[in-house]
């Protein structure tokens, strides 16, 4: 028997409909605040992503050749492929620019819960806008679209300015070696690469701005930097809206890649694999051929979300079993026809069964079933019969049809 691929999944139509549930929620979100949906290629050329993150990231990546000897891969991420698009196509669309994004990714990496070697993100890309607002809106929607989905979470926020300004004048090496040390909160690690390099003494100032807990704390440790007063725009920004966060400036990720803001979000019954939110400030286009522009946008990784989630309650629906005689066949199209009309579930029975067997397969799935027999075409009539209460009259498709909807979603 053949077996699915390791590192993906099935869904049952119980576990899509929660999906979608959820999807749809996020996606409402991003329609209030303005964000249009986009889609891009499930596979790009390699270059694109060997741009952006360098050579290294193949091993993690499903890279092929193309019939033509063209190296091809399937998307890893969406936020490079995204950029590639406005390039390419949306250059001369006034800014801002509000996109979003739901996309499956695939990465070559060792299957665990919520991490999947075929996975889903919803992401947000702000493109156009250098702007203290601009990177709040960003965050604001991060938060709003998290909330939405029902999952606890932490949100930390950060700007590399301040670490960059610590690290300044280190060999690009050093930089990545010690941001790698940070990235993982491994601080033993950190001492001896610093003590290695001769840089213990940045042991204490590194140390002291992951520790930092407000923007004034931040300052007293790196004194001013440029960006002093583009991070107290955007933390008061989001103080005055009451954004729950945490201030986090030993937030470590992507600093050849991101430029500015950085903000994580983490769920809180995951573990150590809890981090369900990623983004920041960040310039790619110039990158693939456009002017340099501002961006900034974030990616939820939606698998993680549902495992945070456990069982979604999907919204009650009434489903209805039509069952009938052979010679009102007909009938009871039309009448399940009706019913769909209405926007109710029905369900016909396919099997040639008998009439008392129609109603126990029914009962399986079904709150109600409509009986159409030789009597009711006769009369322009149907019997709808509630299968919890054992209540059943004859009555007038109409009729039959308000009743069901009055039981419907709720």
């Amino acid at each position: 028997m053949l077996q699915k691929p390791r590192g993906t999944r099935d869904f049952l139509p119980e576990e899509m409909e929660q999906r979608r549930s959820i999807e749809q929620r996020m996606r409402e979100v991003a329609r209030r605040w303005g964000y249009r949906e986009v889609c891009t290629p499930d596979f790009e050329h390699l270059e694109l992503f060997t741009m952006k993150s360098g050579e290294g990231i193949i091993q993690e990546m499903y890279v092929f050749e193309d019939k033509s000897g063209r190296k091809m891969t399937l998307r890893p991420e969406v936020t490079a492929a995204v950029l590639r698009m406005y390039v390419n196509e949306g250059r001369v669309i006034p800014k801002p620019i509000r996109w979003c994004y739901f996309a499956d990714c695939f990465r070559y990496e060792r299957p665990q819960k919520g991490r999947y070697r075929q996975f889903w993100q919803f992401g947000v890309e702000l493109i156009g806008a250098d702007t203290a607002l601009a990177d709040a809106e960003v965050i604001m929607l991060a938060d709003d679209m998290l909330r939405s989905t029902g999952v606890t979470f932490d949100l930390h926020v950060g700007h590399l300015a301040p670490m960059k300004h610590i690290l300044s004048g280190l060999d690009p090496g050093d930089q990545g070696l010690i941001m790698a040390c940070l990235d993982k909160h491994d601080l033993e690690g950190l001492e001896a690469v610093l003590a290695a390099r001769g840089l213990s003494h940045l042991a204490e100032p590194l140390a002291a701005l992951s520790g930092c807990r407000s923007v004034d704390e931040v300052f007293e440790v790196t004194g001013d930097v440029p960006e002093r007063t583009r991070i107290e725009e955007t933390f008061g920004i989001l103080d005055s809206q009451g954004v729950s966060y945490r201030p986090d400036f030993g937030i470590a990720r992507g600093l050849d890649y991101y430029t500015g803001t950085v903000f994580e979000g983490f769920a809180r019954n995951l573990g150590a694999e809890n981090q369900i939110l990623g983004g920041g400030a960040y310039r790619l286009a110039h990158l693939f051929g456009g002017e340099d522009v501002a961006s900034c946008g974030f990616a939820i990784g939606f698998d993680r979300v549902m495992v945070s989630l456990g069982e979604v309650e999907l919204p009650h629906e009434s489903v209805v079993g039509v069952v009938c005689t052979p010679e009102a066949r007909t009938r009871a199209l039309q009448v399940a026809r009706a019913f769909r009309e209405a926007g109710i579930r029905a369900e016909v029975d396919l099997m040639q069964r008998g009439l008392s067997a129609q109603v126990a397969h029914a009962a399986k799935t079904a709150e109600f079933v409509v009986i159409v027999g030789k009597r009711e075409v006769e009369a322009g009539t149907v019997t709808l019969k509630n299968l919890s209460t054992g209540e059943q009259k004859e009555m007038g498709l109409e009729d039959a049809i308000a009743g069901v909807a009055g039981h419907g979603h709720r």
